[in-house]
């Protein structure tokens, strides 16, 4: 089996959440980050999604939402071949419902959209009628290898 090396998952994930180009790829200019680089979005699950990616599993509760962040180093910390967010993520209040979250995954849109990543959170969460989920810094963590 092979893999890509520390180095290049590194520059990939820099690219993807820190939109940071990627010197020397292909030509002198290398692969660019986009001009208006945008947010990735959270979303809570209540099951794995497992690499197909499937969104059956979001959360529903009253008030749901996934949550923008900005696609930089304020966003997002990119080590090594990991990156996390770099600071608390707080979802709205629940208004109505009960669930309980398990994973996150990082989505490329507000709604549908495609999972990028995803992981189980650090310890399930059960969220109930005003309840507000708040993740701290570090604590949404995704590894590509």
């Amino acid at each position: 089996m092979s893999s890509f090396t520390n180095t290049f998952e590194n520059d990939v994930l820099l690219l993807l959440f820190n939109n940071t180009n990627i010197g020397d790829l292909g030509d002198v200019t290398g692969v660019q980050g986009s001009s208006a680089p945008g947010s990735l979005y959270i979303a809570l699950l209540t099951a794995d999604p497992t690499d197909a990616g499937t969104q059956t599993n979001e959360a529903t509760f009253g008030a749901y939402a996934r949550v923008a962040v900005a696609r930089s180093g304020a966003g997002w910390t990119v080590a090594g071949n990991s990156v996390s967010n770099t600071s608390a993520i707080t979802f709205a209040e629940c208004t109505s419902g009960s669930e309980t979250i398990t994973h996150f995954a990082i989505a490329d849109s507000l709604t549908t959209g495609t999972y990028l990543a995803h992981a189980p959170v650090d310890t399930p969460r059960a969220v109930a009628t005003g309840v507000t989920l708040e993740f701290g810094a570090s604590a949404l963590t995704c590894t590509l290898d």
